[in-house]
């Protein structure tokens, strides 16, 4: 197994450096279709993968969807309240939160934060500010960034592509039993409800955590020798479920040759002409 170390000797850079070169995510969360595509073209003009929506609800479309690393969140939204969206996507733990806002009070700054924003900016801004405040934040996720892959050995979860290979072979799995390995597998042996699983692996898009155990028992079928007694993905009376990362070393699990999920439909990137002013927005 390639080992973290033995990569960065093969190709002779630290693993900062490796981390440095994963494109970072933005999703833009901007009622004002002209601002949020000027803003997406200079995000994407320095390096940035950039996902816009114009309303609550396609911002959390998107969100689960995407997963992305930043989200920059205007307060006005046409559909809702920006800091009870703020508050939501909070909640996931899974992303730094970024609002600019045309609310300039100290109080609605302070909400602001107290939601759970990593930064605020008040509107009108001058472009060199906002990237300037967006490279400090994602400074912060390149120093701490996640594995791209969750390696056990003989199963292999790929984040960045959201593929899984087992003994070697991709297994085909859909978004919703992709979520919820992930969500299982980072859980480090913990025991979570299905309450707890149903708002991490799909907030807001099933409400009946029954749903978990369908899910639950398909993953089975993919993944343990002997569904009827799983040992990667137990349950745990009175509780929910927990992944067990040591039934990868001691016990066998199905080889499954399936083909890899070719699911694809990603929302599309989004590009404007560049401004020719650098006055306020």
């Amino acid at each position: 197994m390639l080992t973290q170390d033995t990569l960065c000797a093969l190709i002779g850079i630290t693993w900062q450096e490796i981390i440095s070169l994963i494109p970072i995510s933005i999703e833009i969360v901007e009622g004002n279709p002209n601002l949020a595509s000027l803003l997406g073209w200079h995000l994407q003009q320095i390096g940035y993968s950039v996902f816009q929506a114009i309303s609550c609800q396609q911002a959390k479309l998107v969100f689960q969807k995407q997963q992305p690393s930043l989200v920059i969140l205007s307060t006005d939204l046409p559909d809702g309240d920006g800091i009870e969206l703020c508050r939501w996507l909070h909640k996931q733990r899974s992303s730094l939160i970024f609002i600019v806002s045309s609310r300039t009070k100290e109080s609605d700054i302070v909400e602001g934060l107290k939601a759970g924003a990593d930064d605020y900016l008040t509107k009108p801004f001058g472009m060199q500010e906002f990237l300037a405040r967006v490279e400090a934040l994602t400074r912060r996720l390149r120093s701490s960034a996640p594995p791209a892959c969750l390696d056990y050995g003989v199963l292999k979860i790929d984040l960045v592509q959201r593929q899984v290979r087992l003994k070697g072979s991709a297994i085909d799995l859909t978004p919703q039993e992709f979520s919820l390995l992930y969500v299982l597998a980072q859980s480090e042996g913990l025991a979570l409800s299905r309450a707890e699983l149903l708002q991490r692996a799909w907030p807001d898009e099933i409400n009946n955590p029954r749903t978990v155990d369908t899910h639950v028992l398909s993953l089975r079928k993919k993944l343990e020798a002997d569904p009827q007694q799983p040992n990667l993905i137990q349950t745990v009376r009175n509780i929910g479920y927990r992944f067990n990362p040591e039934a990868l070393v001691r016990s066998p699990l199905r080889p499954n040759p399936q083909s890899q999920n070719t699911n694809s439909d990603r929302p599309p990137q989004f590009t404007a002409p560049p401004s020719r002013s650098f006055a306020k927005y």
